[in-house]
């Protein structure tokens, strides 16, 4: 198998939809010409041409209604919004357009979309480009939301992204691009399915994106002092794998929820409301691990101390569990 860099894994998805289904169309700001600030799009737009992939002016707003209205009309659009910190901009087109129309034709009209975009903190670029948007999004019925945390799982999300006829708002981690692994071809990934990436017995740690690679890091370093972490990937936020959720903790019994973004209104949340309306009356113990509630900062030290990284998450299972 070869060996892919995130971002290379995202530009294979998206150059086999291209090549494999005319429908497809790729645009946004740089993406065509430049090939993308994260270099997610090199050599697309000499491929395929003008008129499947092509640049577009800096409105968000606009990228996505002209998305949005090609999808309707039969196209199967992709388009990047640089930052997700912008998607505020293209709010109406994707909570009240894209999102509502299968619901308001009557099941007659379907809207292929994917949005891509980069998100996440730890890059040092300041307040308003490091934000996880996801969560402003988690409760719009009709859209769905996909974050994923490795190349072969960006390449095989993004082809199963591509391929539903649903809105896709599409997650990529900034500090994701550079991360690298075996990918097969042709491995194809469920919309809607979390997967447990590493086994464990006595906590399962629940995360999206780096927060998964943080994880998976506490975890090697939580068995060194006798502790075994089970990891659960979500992979996508909508729809969301309930059952995968408590299946883990039905074994572990522990749970802690790992989300870089603030503590009032994020995913994690609706990870342990799910904990606990699941019925499991033998939980030991459930929390969330997240950003304080208040911008990131931009200063390196502030930023990497906002972030719960490793370390935070190794100190606070230990101290949850009783092995300080």
């Amino acid at each position: 198998m070869p060996t892919l860099e995130f971002r290379e894994a995202i530009r294979q998805a998206l150059d086999e939809a291209l090549r494999d289904d005319e429908h497809v169309i790729l645009f946004g700001e740089d993406i065509a010409v430049a090939g993308g600030v994260f270099v997610t799009t090199p050599g697309l737009y000499e491929t395929y041409g003008e008129e499947r992939v092509f640049d577009t002016p800096i409105s968000e707003l606009a990228i996505t209604g002209a998305a949005y209205g090609s999808a309707v009309c039969g196209l199967r659009p992709v388009i990047e919004i640089m930052f997700g910190d912008f998607l505020t901009l293209a709010m109406d087109s994707l909570v009240n357009q894209a999102a509502k129309f299968f619901y308001i034709s009557g099941e007659q009209g379907s809207v292929p979309l994917v949005v891509r975009s980069a998100v996440g903190g730890g890059g040092r670029f300041g307040s308003i480009h490091s934000q996880q948007p996801g969560t402003w999004f988690q409760n719009v019925p009709g859209l769905k939301i996909v974050a994923p945390s490795s190349p072969a799982d960006a390449k095989a999300l993004l082809k199963a992204s591509i391929e539903d006829d649903n809105p896709v708002l599409f997650l990529e981690h900034k500090r994701l691009y550079t991360v690298k692994q075996e990918v097969e071809a042709e491995e194809i990934a469920e919309l809607g399915k979390a997967k447990v990436v590493r086994e464990g017995r006595d906590v399962t740690l629940v995360s999206i994106m780096k927060g998964v690679q943080d994880c998976l890091a506490a975890a090697l370093a939580l068995s060194e002092v006798g502790i075994d972490a089970e990891v659960v990937d979500l992979r996508t936020l909508r729809p969301f794998d309930r059952d995968t959720i408590l299946e883990s903790l039905a074994k572990t019994n522990r749970l802690v929820a790992v989300e870089e973004g603030p503590l009032t209104g994020g995913w994690a949340g609706e990870v342990l409301a799910s904990a606990v309306e699941g019925g499991l009356h033998e939980i030991d113990d459930i929390w969330r691990l997240t950003t304080p509630d208040h911008p990131i900062p931009f200063s390196p030290p502030l930023e990497d101390a906002f972030l719960p990284g490793v370390d935070a998450i190794v100190t606070s299972v230990s101290e949850r569990l009783g092995n300080r």
